[in-house]
């Protein structure tokens, strides 16, 4: 941990800093998945999900910045690369072989759906922590992410 006059104690600071790098790793799986999704999209609805799959990723790409920067606000290190989140992610494997749209689009809001619900368990652990700040971060992000999960989703619901 790196010194900081941020008043949070040491010790939730760390357990904050550790939920957050959990997050991080997520983020950054869950934004290559988007873009994997978004290279091998194929079918008849193909240019709307392939604009769709890169707003997702691009979305999700902001939100790992926030995430990283929180990190180190509070005195952690962002341990942001691409082999440290593929070995921390706790996202399932995308699977590669599919081209059909809508196989992406399940592929891709099940891991959305899946990250959205431990972003919402990180509101409550830091929360309960005394960081509302990271709560309130968290909660920025599980909105946006609902919001685009909605805008996947609705290409297999009707």
């Amino acid at each position: 941990m790196h010194q900081t006059k941020n008043d949070l104690a040491k010790k939730n600071r760390e357990k904050v800093i550790e939920t957050l790098n959990a997050r991080l790793a997520d983020a950054i799986d869950l934004k290559t998945q988007a873009k994997q999704a978004h290279w091998n999209v194929k079918g008849p609805h193909f240019i709307g999900l392939h604009e769709l799959f890169d707003q997702v990723a691009t979305a999700v790409e902001a939100h790992t910045d926030l995430i990283a920067e929180r990190v180190t606000a509070l005195g952690g290190t962002a341990m942001g690369t691409a082999r440290v989140a593929a070995r921390e992610s706790s996202l399932s494997e995308y699977p590669l072989e599919i081209i059909d749209g809508t196989a992406h689009v399940d592929a891709l809001s099940t891991a959305m759906a899946d990250f959205g619900k431990k972003v919402r368990k990180g509101i409550d652990d830091t929360d309960k922590l005394g960081d509302a700040d990271t709560a309130d971060l968290f909660t920025e992000v599980s909105r946006e992410i609902d919001k685009l999960l909605w805008f996947v989703e609705a290409h297999i619901q009707a």
